[in-house]
């Protein structure tokens, strides 16, 4: 019964969708190419670099020598072994959904059992810095400071939720045996001897796969967003959007928010970015209530995200819910630190006694701001060329499995 319901479900859901696009094609266009100039024009180009990097690294054994020196870090404290620092700064760094990326493919390297991969994609798929504070706070909020504010709510709950995932599944934990072997420098560099070893492809063929594996992986998200961001238009053009944000508006009048966010967070809850432009439109006097919603779509990630992780993770025994309950601490958590620092790091106070930040940020977030702005402009030429080469690289292993 179960099962037929389910299977109703997708079958209406599926005919609503296209009944929509007919009925609404002008929306759905736009939508579609504002999702596609946000995959070609951002997503693809920053992502790209670091999906590759990160395939050679695993390749070369780089991320085994980087796991055992910093397994006596990540064991006490998250309860995952060293090679999840590995994930972590390269989730922050380059923005999700790479921390599920990676994840999964340290999964499939058995180089995390099923639980410690649970417990490590729940807090290493973050939001990337140049879109918390260039495109956010500085693209639409024209306010740097907030930026600064944001990143460091969003990273500093993204730990706690990590911490606090330590407990889960402990009871299945193996015991810990980095203690019994010991950590030294020769052990981490033997380590990544013998992983690199163990992979016998030729340089040229690991580079070409972890080409060839990042572009499948950015094409998936191109879909995903392309797709969530009609849909998010549909919604609107429907008017199903303004009548949930009506019931999302009385919860936030429970916890003291202006209902004119409702809408902006529906929004957000679908497409992170699409949400962030309608709450800095917002006509709302006080910055906080906006800041509190920002921080907490960052820490949901947007069903858009969740998609993505969701099908990455359906690879391998990995789990969704773990990480999809873990969106849901972080944003609890996001929005509470929002309330406690704002004082400290945006009130009109901190400007006064902590002179240093403005100057700091001033500097960095228009680095950032211009760098984004780059990204934008010639993220469509860098995206061509990849596609391009990626087509290269495949019909030369085609030619070369023919001629063998």
């Amino acid at each position: 019964m179960k099962s037929k319901m389910k299977s109703g479900f997708l079958a209406s859901a599926a005919l609503f969708v296209a009944v929509a696009l007919i009925t609404f094609p002008k929306d759905a266009l736009e939508a579609s190419i504002r999702g596609i100039d946000m995959w070609w024009g951002t997503v693809f180009p920053s992502l790209l670099p670091f999906f590759v990097t990160a395939e050679l690294l695993i390749g070369f054994g780089v991320v085994r020598f980087i796991g055992i020196l910093f397994e006596p870090i990540m064991r006490p404290v998250f309860n995952v072994p060293g090679v999840g620092s590995f994930v972590w700064a390269m989730g922050m760094a380059s923005g999700y959904p790479s921390g599920a990326k990676l994840t999964a493919r340290l999964r499939q390297e058995n180089q995390l059992t099923k639980i410690e991969a649970e417990r490590l994609v729940s807090f290493t798929n973050a939001s990337n810095p140049l879109f918390i504070i260039a495109a956010v706070s500085v693209g639409f909020f024209h306010d740097a400071q907030l930026g600064f504010l944001l990143a460091v709510v969003h990273y500093s709950s993204n730990a706690l939720v990590g911490f606090c995932m330590r407990f889960y599944g402990k009871e299945k934990d193996p015991k810990p045996s980095y203690r019994a072997k010991g950590l030294t420098i020769s052990r981490a560099f033997h380590e990544l001897h013998e992983t690199r070893l163990k992979d016998s492809r030729p340089f040229g063929k690991v580079f070409g796969d972890a080409i060839i594996q990042s572009i499948q992986t950015l094409l998936m998200i191109g879909g995903f967003i392309i797709m969530f961001s009609v849909f998010t238009a549909l919604l609107h053009a429907i008017g199903l959007a303004t009548l949930i944000s009506n019931g999302i508006g009385v919860i936030l009048v429970a916890f003291h928010l202006p209902t004119e966010l409702a809408l902006p967070l529906f929004s957000g809850l679908f497409e992170i970015t699409l949400g962030a432009q309608m709450i800095a439109n917002a006509n709302v006097i006080n910055l906080l209530p906006q800041a509190i919603i920002l921080s907490f779509i960052f820490a949901f990630n947007g069903f858009s995200v969740q998609a993505q992780v969701a099908s990455i993770l359906a690879e391998t025994d990995i789990r969704f819910f773990p990480y999809f309950f873990a969106r849901i601490i972080h944003g609890v958590f996001a929005s509470g630190l929002v309330i406690l620092l704002f004082p400290y790091l945006y009130s009109n106070h901190a400007l006064e006694t902590n002179k240093f930040i403005p100057a700091f940020l001033s500097t960095e977030t228009q680095g950032s701001f211009q760098l984004y702005t780059a990204l934008q402009e010639y993220g469509p030429i860098i995206t061509l060329a990849s596609l391009f080469v990626a087509i290269l690289i495949l019909l030369n292993r085609i030619r070369y499995e023919k001629n063998s």
